[in-house]
């Protein structure tokens, strides 16, 4: 059983060392050393591409749920918490 642990892990290991290598595929020596998306084929720079800013709307998207699930989570806790009454709020009247 730990010989076959053994060898999948050292299979996982080699996969993973030839999928984070950069040279993965056979090298070209005649390569282009530019790439299309910000040069053109004859090796100019292209213009910055226009930028669409989603500013409150992004905001909204990633508050509202986060904040959310935060209320979830500390609302189950604090009922986990009353449940084996570990804290149990105290209900005093500060009258003076």
């Amino acid at each position: 059983m730990a010989s076959v642990v053994c060898r999948f892990s050292r299979l996982s290991a080699l996969r993973n060392a030839a999928v984070l290598t950069r040279s993965a595929g056979p090298k070209r020596p005649d390569a282009p050393q530019c790439r299309n998306a910000v040069a053109t084929s004859t090796g100019a720079i292209l213009p910055k591409p226009v930028k669409i800013s989603f500013g409150l709307i992004r905001l909204a998207v990633v508050v509202v749920p986060f904040l959310y699930v935060g209320t979830l989570i500390s609302k189950n806790f604090a009922a986990l918490l009353e449940e084996h009454d570990i804290f149990v709020p105290e209900d005093d009247d500060d009258d003076d």
